[in-house]
């Protein structure tokens, strides 16, 4: 389910396969597999997302048709946001089944399901022979579980009551067994951290977590000058710790650490530490249920999923006997939890909200061609289970369901609405009478680059083929992959300082959080240091998103056949993935020459096409550096450079043949250029305004001495 389970699983598998001479390989977006990488291997590991891009794009339906085993960790995720990812790749995958006749094994594994009849029948599961059910009895170590209801109202004295009674539970175990105390936000992890500590200090029991004088004080004194988080160097030497996504990567593998070796007593951290890392420690504290949901921008309740999750880390199989777990939250949710852990609240579908862009992928694929099969395509996933067993709940009616039993109807309503809304943003075009189903340029684009209808409705709103960069970069800040994105109080300075740094300028305040998402781009771009790690942890967001949205503009652009807009969307693509801007010398590329050497060369202001007329000892006196250059002119040379040449021939009015010509004029260096460079090829009209032709163009390495011929 996470991008930071992926490597630890194929680091762990891995290991063990080694032996039977199985290779693995993760599939993420940081990391991706040639064609050569996956014919080596035998197991890929990585995320539902993952996963549903590559079938997506059904063009290379080279390896995916190899599989013939999908295993689904932790399948109670379809009850999650991300829920449809895993509903939309199992229909997928049994539809497939049945056109092509070749099995693929699906395999579902979760620790927490309550309605797992439902899933099987999901997943086509054989109920005698492939359905297995584990009680609590195959627990490694029991787990004993308190819950704690705070009737009081008073938000100062129901935080001062919260941190009372952590600390008591805590002290129960102080000295002996290590504790995990779950808070639900960064700033949190601090707060409570130093209030456990503050309550050890008053009560004179500090001396439970560290002895004075011993090995560990020792360890934890030297370990916290090392740490980058002045919160964590002031608690380190305490034996107490905090763990959350803002920290860097070094601390919090220092607090891994730590633990592990049992040199911290009491850790507090967010919930990523229970998804993420495998951390068990004797006792479980969740202190309070209330958490933060960018998506609904308000605090909600904590899920099941996460309580599991977090409770499923108490008690280490190797050390205990049992494990303790411990809830506490308001008097009024306590029943919800109860019922939750007991197992009494069934996995939902929650495809509907998603309907729409998952709907536009198997358009795009070619497997629904129309309403029919859209109902069709229903009938094999989750929601449609969950319909037919709780009918009230998804808003069909008890008639409804008597009289339509296999909910025909209903179904031919969510597919006519998705295809409705998919049909106005222009990404299908549905033919209302014959239900026929037809894909668009717009639609394609949204599939590949995973992109919501809903940013392609604010493209097509705001793209004019006049935009300058300015307004390039607002129409990305509000692409709806963003809409979530809020600024919070305490990176209004920071955020304020960048708007002065950045080269392009932005419209919006500081206030909003387009200006956020614009500023953090350049910023990414500009290579500037930021302070604030939650802007940091935005940033990452912002900048996973950004080559491929970026990327998706320009092919969005293309179609239309806007020649200018196109080519500035493709540079910040470039821009992007390079973080640099087109400003700069292109040398900057090149990590081997001195960076001092480039800033001279770029103060000079010579231009780049002339540099290819200078021999290595020109070079050297431009830079006034000799004997650099002879480097300097090898890297220029390596720059990939394509000489064209063409020869026009009208053949009637409105028709013209074009063959181009082009040799590559560039020293090929596997290190620089890997194993093939791809170019785009555009014809446009006299003014550069709209594109008549575009082709993609990849050079390999093979190839890379002979000419190429294009018509």
């Amino acid at each position: 389910p996470m991008k930071s389970l992926v490597q630890e699983m194929v680091g762990n598998f891995g290991k063990r396969l080694e032996k039977y001479g199985m290779t693995v390989s993760e599939l993420t977006g940081d990391h991706q597999l040639t064609k050569q990488e996956i014919a080596a291997s035998q197991l890929i590991v990585c995320t539902p997302e993952k996963w549903d891009i590559v079938t997506r794009k059904g063009g290379d339906r080279t390896f995916d048709k190899l599989v013939r085993l999908i295993i689904i960790d932790e399948i109670h995720l379809l009850h999650d946001g991300r829920g449809p990812v895993l509903e939309s790749i199992v229909a997928r995958t049994l539809r497939q089944v049945e056109t092509t006749q070749e099995h693929v094994r699906l395999v579902g594994l979760s620790a927490t399901l309550p309605n797992y009849e439902d899933v099987s029948t999901f997943l086509r599961v054989d109920p005698a022979h492939g359905l297995y059910y584990f009680d609590n009895s195959f627990r490694p170590v029991p787990l004993s579980q308190a819950y704690v209801g705070i009737t009081e109202k008073k938000a100062v004295k129901r935080y001062q009551l919260m941190n009372q009674i952590t600390y008591d539970k805590v002290m129960e175990r102080a000295g002996r067994d290590q504790i995990l105390v779950f808070v639900h936000s960064r700033k949190e992890t601090g707060k409570s951290a130093r209030a456990l500590r503050d309550l050890c200090l008053q009560n004179d029991t500090l001396g439970k977590f560290v002895r004075e004088g011993g090995a560990t004080a020792e360890v934890l004194r030297e370990q916290a000058e090392e740490a980058k988080n002045l919160e964590l160097r002031d608690l380190l030497p305490y034996g107490f710790a905090i763990h959350h996504a803002g920290m860097t990567r070094g601390d919090r593998e220092l607090v891994e650490d730590l633990f592990a070796d049992g040199h911290i007593q009491c850790l507090v951290s967010t919930a990523t530490l229970a998804w993420g890392v495998n951390l068990p420690a004797h006792t479980v504290i969740i202190k309070g249920t209330q958490v933060y949901s960018p998506e609904k921008g308000a605090w909600v309740e904590l899920g099941a999923l996460d309580v599991l999750q977090m409770l499923g880390r108490a008690g280490r199989p190797q050390y205990d006997k049992t494990g303790e777990g411990v809830l506490i939250t308001g008097h009024a949710h306590l029943q919800y939890y109860l019922s939750l852990l007991n197992q009494q609240l069934p996995v939902e579908s929650q495809l509907i909200g998603k309907l729409a862009d998952n709907l536009n992928a198997e358009v795009v694929l070619g497997t629904v061609q129309s309403v029919r099969d859209a109902v069709d395509w229903l009938g094999y996933t989750y929601l449609y289970v969950r319909m037919l067993r709780n009918p009230t709940l998804y808003g069909v009616s008890v008639e409804e369901a008597e009289s339509d039993p296999a909910l025909e109807a209903r179904r031919r309503d969510l597919a006519h609405t998705a295809a409705a809304l998919l049909d106005r943003h222009q990404l299908v075009k549905y033919d209302k009478k014959t239900g026929a189903l037809q894909t668009t340029d717009l639609g394609r684009v949204a599939s590949h680059y995973y992109i919501t209808h809903e940013s392609i409705a604010t493209y097509n709103q705001l793209l004019k083929p006049t935009l300058s960069d300015i307004e390039l970069f607002r129409v990305f800040a509000l692409s709806s992959e963003f809409k979530y994105i809020t600024v919070r109080e305490e990176e209004k300075m920071e955020l304020a300082q960048l708007l002065e740094r950045v080269p392009i300028p932005v419209k919006e305040t500081v206030e909003e959080s387009a200006a956020k998402v614009n500023v953090l781009l350049q910023a990414y771009i500009s290579q500037l240091r930021l302070d604030g790690y939650a802007l940091a942890a935005d940033m990452v967001y912002v900048t996973q998103s950004a080559g491929r949205l970026m990327r998706a503009l320009f092919e969005i652009l293309l179609r239309r056949g806007w020649a200018r807009l196109a080519q500035k969307c493709l540079a910040v693509g470039k821009m992007v993935n390079r973080r640099m801007w087109q400003s700069m010398s292109p040398l900057r590329q090149f990590k081997k020459l001195p960076e001092d050497v480039v800033k001279k060369l770029e103060k000079k202001d010579y231009p780049w096409a002339r540099l290819y007329d200078l021999s290595p000892s020109e070079m050297g006196e431009l830079i006034r550096i000799p004997k650099l250059g002879k480097t300097m002119h090898m890297y220029v040379h390596q720059f990939p450079k394509i000489e064209v040449s063409l020869h026009v021939q009208p053949i009637t009015r409105s028709m013209l043949k074009v063959e181009l010509t082009l040799m590559p004029d560039f020293q090929w260096d596997e290190r620089a250029h890997g194993s093939s460079q791809a170019f785009w090829v555009l014809v446009e009209d006299v003014d550069s305004e709209v594109v008549l032709h575009h082709e993609y163009f990849l050079l390999k390495q093979k190839y890379a001495q002979d000419e190429h011929f294009l018509t």
